[in-house]
């Protein structure tokens, strides 16, 4: 159980330093800069956690109550690194 757990982790963190580089594109191909940055980058970085955490939960074929106690631990540990990230920055 253990090692699933870190082995889930580690996938969630390489897909969200991958979103981070996606999204740090989008961000120098639309040229923003100062508050609209910051919030495309916190949508930016949101959708592609979301989005990793649908595919490990359809990777695990869970579904009903047990996809969506997944889906918000999910989400909610996704958006913890990004939180950190973002205010030591």
């Amino acid at each position: 159980m253990r090692l699933l757990i870190a082995s889930l982790t580690l996938a969630m963190t390489a897909s969200l330093a991958h979103a981070d580089a996606t999204c740090d594109a989008k961000v120098a191909e639309r040229k923003l800069s100062g508050a609209a940055k910051t919030s495309f980058l916190k949508r930016c970085n949101r959708e592609a956690a979301k989005a990793a955490c649908v595919t490990t939960a359809a990777d695990k074929k869970l579904a009903g109550a047990a996809k969506n106690s997944f889906m918000k631990k999910c989400e909610k540990d996704a958006a913890a690194p990004a939180a950190s990230a973002a205010s030591s920055k």
